[in-house]
């Protein structure tokens, strides 16, 4: 076997992909660098072709030198075994511990392993029968002689019960992009009141749900990070979202800072009104100025107890995000360099920095209570409105590279790479999201605990989850850096295990889980996800067979259908090739402006063509308006149980929120609410509007095109 081959094998062995198809079906290679640079993040030594050999001998042995797994992950009512290694010929003793505290005898199996010799010793296999459990979280004992060892038990459901919930009937939502949608009493950003006057509007409508995008922590001084899909912190929430004045302590302001505070107001208000970009800076200065004034009101017995309980709740996690907030205060300008140098948050160090910044630390733990308390009214008010569902929060994909997790959750997330995507039809170079991965091998060693908790915040104040690119659930893209995103490759990760956690958390939030399932993904993988309870994603712009649109009829029904979505132009900018000319001015077009152009308007006539052929748009219709609707009843006429509708769309907007492939070439996430004619929205006016009205009837089927 020559090198390259061994090194190839080496790599299959830890979930690395050595080949892969990309969007085009074309396969491709990948490159031994990229493999020895990426078993290099998973601290597999590949360097050279000795360090390969004796990597690939110690793959073999690496279980046996464990007493137990590092986890298990079952599927309620499975009949599984697990492998508990002792030296040859030692008792054990196996039990588990109930997430209620019960302890279980397990029962060994009369399964023969022959003993394996690992570094000069001779270790036994025996073999045990994980017991039937409730769902949860339990914990399984081994014991030999004077050595014990544990494991992380988490028995996950077969199916996801909400799923069936959501195939009882059609219902549909509104997504939209919380900072853009302000009213009158915002500060220049749209915040949490805001939102849960949107979902109040919505659920008027007719609506049983509002997508929002993901509130994970920023930040925490300026300047803040724009892009809400590359927080410091899935854990916990970006205070840039508080409505200042729904806290309850403002009351008992001085009166001279009660006056700064209207003050601060006033001036905010009057961004609100500015259609161009919105200024997350200003905003966050002027609210974290006006909250350092309201954090020194005492609270009172009853709000002492309830911020007590929220902090004993949050434990350690908590305590080690506001330590991060507050280093990262008292560094500044070289915070970033700080937190990609900084010691482990529990090394000596930081024990005595967090006595002396204690007063900071705790500014920080009582900001994120009042952020749990404004997402639990938010999320209140719209189920209070009618909504069936609520809140749908938004899971990003991952964090910064030097933020808030990064530092918490040490190894956890590999170092030496970043997330990506290979090469697809809307970005031709493919992307590098500048995100660390998960480490698969040191998630499992950990119980799996990290994920669970990323995915028990987003749910915890919200009736769904949609979890962006749920693809990296199966395998990821990893890019070494320094490299082109174009020279990465796949690793694989335990999807039976993360996409069971999601599941069982989603459960037990009583939540709906979306996936968006959009991009190159392996055939078998939508199927998985529908048979979990898992819904998928369809846009109308992408369902289509070869050449032409797909009948709406044949569309998934475990799925959020939508014409558009917010990594693409609003649907009257699409309709007008706005996308093209935005690409093409990036230069992000690999052929020319003008048959790109051609090409996308072959494809909207397709579309449109569909629309007319069904009864729901006059031929030669050219008002876009009316475009636009007929569209949503296209989408209507799928069998798809959630159906969404962009705020956007609902205005008339025309620009991208978002431009993949750019930073700062394009406002990406700084584009504020406005209406075909660039005036801005405000919530206000969305209460009697004849946009809402016109797509919530469309969507709901409610009365034909002509009336």
């Amino acid at each position: 076997m020559t090198s390259s081959a061994k090194l190839r094998e080496l790599a299959g062995k830890h979930g690395v992909s050595t080949t892969y198809t990309g969007w085009g079906g074309l396969d491709h290679d990948v490159s031994d660098e990229t493999l020895r640079r990426i078993l290099a993040a998973l601290d597999v030594p590949a360097g050279t072709d000795d360090d390969v050999v004796a990597s690939l001998a110690d793959f073999d042995d690496r279980p046996w030198r464990s007493m137990l797994p590092p986890a298990l992950v079952v599927v309620e009512g499975d009949d599984r075994t697990f492998p508990v290694h002792v030296p040859h010929g030692d008792p054990v003793s196996v039990w588990v511990v109930s997430e209620d505290g019960a302890e279980i005898e397990v029962e060994q199996l009369d399964v023969w392993v022959d003993p394996r010799t690992v570094d000069g010793r001779l270790v036994g296999r025996a073999t045990f029968a994980v017991p039937r459990l409730p769902l949860g979280w339990h914990v399984v004992h081994a014991r030999s002689n004077d050595i014990e060892a544990t494991a992380q038990l988490v028995v996950t459901p077969r199916r996801l019960s909400t799923a069936d919930r959501l195939l009882e009937k059609k219902r549909w939502g509104l997504a939209a992009q919380v900072y853009s949608v302000r009213s009158r009493r915002s500060w220049g950003i749209g915040d949490f009141a805001d939102l849960a006057d949107l979902a109040a509007i919505t659920a008027g409508y007719g609506g049983d749900f509002v997508l929002i995008n993901p509130v994970h922590a920023a930040e925490p001084v300026p300047p803040h990070e724009p892009s809400p899909y590359l927080p410091s912190s899935r854990r916990f929430v970006d205070p840039l979202y508080l409505r200042i004045e729904d806290v309850p302590e403002t009351a008992y302001l001085p009166a001279k800072h009660r006056k700064e505070l209207d003050e601060h107001a006033q001036r905010a208000a009057k961004a609100n009104r500015k259609a161009r970009r919105l200024d997350r800076d200003a905003t966050f200065r002027a609210k974290l100025d006006v909250l350092e004034r309201v954090y020194r009101v005492p609270l009172g017995p009853a709000r002492r107890a309830r911020y007590e309980a929220f902090c004993a709740e949050g434990g350690q996690a908590l305590d080690d995000f506001a330590l991060w907030c507050a280093l990262y205060e008292k560094f500044g300008d070289r915070a970033d360099r700080w937190a990609s140098r900084a010691p482990s948050p529990d090394d000596p160090k930081v024990d005595r920095l967090r006595e002396r910044l204690e007063s900071r630390i705790d500014f920080h733990r009582w900001l994120q209570w009042l952020c749990d308390e404004q997402l639990a009214a938010a999320h209140t008010a719209s189920l209070a409105a009618g909504s069936e569902i609520g809140i749908v929060h938004d899971l990003a994909v991952g964090v910064g590279p030097h933020g808030a997790d990064a530092w918490t959750l040490g190894d956890a997330l590999a170092t030496g790479v970043t997330v990506g995507a290979p090469a697809d039809d809307f970005n031709r170079n493919g992307q590098n999201w500048n995100q660390p991965p998960w480490r698969p091998d040191r998630l499992a060693e950990l119980g799996y605990i990290p994920f669970r908790d990323v995915v028990r915040s987003a749910l915890r104040h919200a009736g769904g989850v949609r979890a962006d690119h749920i693809l990296g659930l199966f395998r990821t893209w990893w890019v070494p850096e320094g490299m082109s995103p174009a020279d990465g490759a796949y690793v694989r990760s335990d999807h039976e295990a993360l996409v069971g956690i999601l599941a069982l958390e989603a459960h037990r939030a009583g939540a709906v889980v979306v996936g968006e399932d959009l991009g190159v993904f392996e055939e078998w993988v939508q199927e998985y996800l529908a048979e979990r309870g898992i819904a998928g994603t369809s846009i109308l712009w992408f369902e289509r067979d070869e050449d032409s649109p797909r009948e709406p009829e044949t569309y998934r029904s475990l799925c959020l259908t939508s014409v558009t979505t917010h990594d693409l132009a609003p649907t009257a900018g699409y309709l007008a090739g706005d996308h093209i000319r935005l690409r093409s001015e990036l230069g992000l077009l690999e052929g020319d402006l003008d048959t790109e152009l051609a090409d996308a308007a072959t494809e909207r006539d397709s579309v449109l063509a569909l629309a007319v052929e069904r009864g729901l748009l006059d031929e030669g219709e050219t008002d876009v308006g009316r475009q636009v609707e007929a569209l949503h009843r296209v989408i209507a006429a799928s069998p798809s149980a959630l159906l969404g509708v962009s705020l956007a769309d609902v205005t008339g907007e025309r620009r991208s929120q978002n431009q993949p492939g750019t930073v700062d070439e394009y406002p990406n996430w700084r584009v504020p609410l406005a209406d075909a004619r660039g005036e801005v929205v405000l919530v206000e006016d969305l209460v009697e509007h004849d946009g809402f009205a016109r797509l919530a009837r469309a969507v709901s089927g409610d009365i034909s095109p002509a009336e």
